[in-house]
């Protein structure tokens, strides 16, 4: 029998040649995920013997990781901010990006009173908003009914089933009335770049990447569309090259304080405008 640490090991080299992106991090998530164990404790334990019943499913699991299929999906979960959501092929995996998105809007302020999520995918941008503005009115919307099942579990398992409103629609087709806060991670991938795209984002859902032609043409949809609900913030998580573009446009609808943000790698990643 192999131990814990000849497991991790082994397939660490394993990964290496399969080109899967930090190796001996991913088959710890995996074998922690087979023995029901938080990562950490697995360096407690590397001399344990691991029985076949064990490595069985760990196999079928290191096989489809090293054809490219992602960690989320394979793990079932992703952490966002500290909660743990249901990841699958249904949404777009949450990715740091979005991640930061959220951290820049909480550190602008927690006063949104109503709060509009659109493209809301597995529902961690109005979820974590939610849980962190508790007396804030969260709505959020999505075109697919998939990526909606899945948020309304998310918010299931994260006891905010009350506290946002899930809507199936096109952008703000289902929106009604005036919102503080509209923030939005819509598709911007240009059609002819998806695929160049690498392995494990060929794994999210098309319709949560293929922005059009040109990329911006869904964003500039809702630009137009939200200075009828908007009286106060629009918030855009955008492709690292269509900020130039996207402030014009957020000027020709008079848009005002209109303020690009760059991600941990120094791209202009955000667009923060206001309006009304």
């Amino acid at each position: 029998m192999k131990s814990v640490l000849e497991v991790i090991q082994a397939t660490t080299a394993y990964f290496q040649k399969h080109q899967v992106e930090s190796p001996r991090l991913n088959i710890e998530h995996l074998l922690a995920h087979v023995l029901g164990k938080k990562r950490m404790e697995l360096y407690l334990e590397f001399d344990r013997p691991l029985e076949d019943s064990q490595l069985a499913p760990l196999r079928d699991l290191v096989k489809r990781r090293a054809a490219g299929e992602p960690l989320q999906h394979l793990l079932g979960s992703v952490d966002f901010l500290g909660r743990v959501f249901r990841c699958d092929r249904r949404a777009l995996i949450p990715r740091p990006e979005t991640e930061q998105l959220a951290e820049l809007l909480l550190a602008r302020g927690r006063t949104y009173r109503r709060i509009l999520d659109v493209g809301t995918g597995s529902g961690v941008l109005a979820l974590t908003l939610a849980a962190e503005i508790p007396e804030a009115e969260v709505h959020a919307v999505d075109l697919s009914p998939d990526a909606l099942t899945l948020a309304r579990e998310n918010a299931a398992s994260l006891g905010l089933a009350e506290r946002v409103h899930f809507s199936e629609g096109d952008l703000l087709s289902t929106a009604r009335g005036e919102f503080d806060l509209i923030v939005a991670n819509l598709p911007y991938i240009p059609t002819a770049d998806l695929t160049t795209l690498e392995r494990e984002v060929q794994h999210d859902p098309r319709t949560a990447l293929e922005g059009g032609p040109v990329g911006t043409e869904i964003i500039l949809r809702l630009l137009a569309e939200a200075t009828n609900h908007l009286r106060g913030t629009l918030a855009l998580e955008i492709g690292h090259d269509q900020s130039t573009a996207l402030q014009s446009a957020l000027s020709g609808h008079n848009y005002q304080d209109i303020q690009p943000v760059a991600d941990y790698q120094g791209r202009d990643r955000f667009l923060f405008a206001n309006h009304g």
